[in-house]
């Protein structure tokens, strides 16, 4: 199974909703994780408020560390804007970034709009890997 990893610095709010969205809409053909380069103590509770409005439940889940054997493991990695980039050794593995939006002490209207701005672009990533027509 295809494997995509999110990382971003404290994998509390941006690649947590990447997950999610990813594992929500993949529909089991692929599968998604997420790392922190420095992880905090837990999910943004703005990021898992507005998540819940969209019918996926993150409250249980814990940030993450990011480690050499995700990298290794992961078909695909994606940085979500943080700059952590330069700090993943995936030479071997396709990387993009989105330069997304750090919901980090911002309005829940702003996470709402960083939060569907993530998941329009899990939709076209699971498109343009074939795993959802449409999601």
């Amino acid at each position: 199974m295809k494997t995509v990893l999110f990382v971003c610095v404290h994998n509390s709010g941006r690649s947590q909703m990447a997950e999610a969205f990813f594992n929500h809409l993949a529909g089991g053909k692929a599968m998604a994780i997420s790392a922190g380069t420095h992880p905090s103590d837990a999910v943004n509770p703005i990021v898992i408020e507005v998540m819940r409005e969209m019918g996926i439940e993150i409250s249980s889940n814990k940030p993450k560390h990011l480690t050499d054997e995700m990298l290794d493991t992961a078909d695909r990695v994606v940085s979500m804007g943080c700059g952590v980039e330069g700090l993943c050794p995936a030479a071997f593995v396709e990387t993009e970034d989105w330069q997304i939006e750090d919901p980090k002490d911002k309005s829940l209207e702003e996470v709402r709009r960083i939060r569907d701005e993530i998941r329009a672009k899990i939709v076209d990533l699971l498109a343009r890997a074939g795993f959802c027509e449409p999601c």
